[in-house]
């Protein structure tokens, strides 16, 4: 299964920069196969300095994701000699719960958007890594509503 990238925004394409600035990035993780997706994609991004700080967001009740992010991070770390750079690991509530009813997901979806804005304001990734969890959603609205009133970060959605 090949993935696709596709770039949603960035911030001046044009403008090389050499050499290349780290960029803050948020890389949100979902339950199952989005995690080891991520974690293949992660692998090869990660030998590189460009992305630090890195902010791992998973769902409150993902338990999984983020010790599988510790794992990756650690063997980052091993890789590059110490040098990693910042990394924090987040929870974000979730929109929805698996079986959970549409009538109750209302008020749940608000509480996820508002997290998702709090943790956007206070991170302010340049990047977001997402593939497609349904964590993503509120981090992907906060993101895009950004994006329309004229902040400037970029963009990377896995999918």
């Amino acid at each position: 299964m090949a993935s696709h990238y596709e770039i949603i925004h960035q911030a001046n394409p044009c403008i090389p920069q050499n050499p290349p600035k780290p960029l803050s990035t948020l890389i949100v993780l979902g339950s199952g196969g989005h995690t080891a997706e991520m974690i293949n994609v992660l692998n090869v991004l990660l030998l590189k300095d460009r992305f630090c700080p890195r902010f791992y967001v998973a769902a409150a009740t993902d338990n999984m994701s983020l010790q599988k992010a510790h794992l990756l991070e650690e063997n980052v770390l091993n890789l590059n000699e110490g040098k990693g750079g910042s990394t924090q690991f987040l929870q974000i509530y979730r929109s929805r719960e698996v079986g959970q009813s549409y009538i109750t997901s209302i008020g749940t979806t608000f509480l996820a958007l508002v997290h998702a804005l709090w943790l956007m304001i206070r991170i302010r990734p340049q990047v977001v890594l997402c593939n497609g969890p349904g964590t993503c959603v509120p981090l992907c609205v906060i993101a895009f509503l950004f994006k329309v009133v004229g902040v400037r970060w970029s963009y990377c959605f896995l999918r």
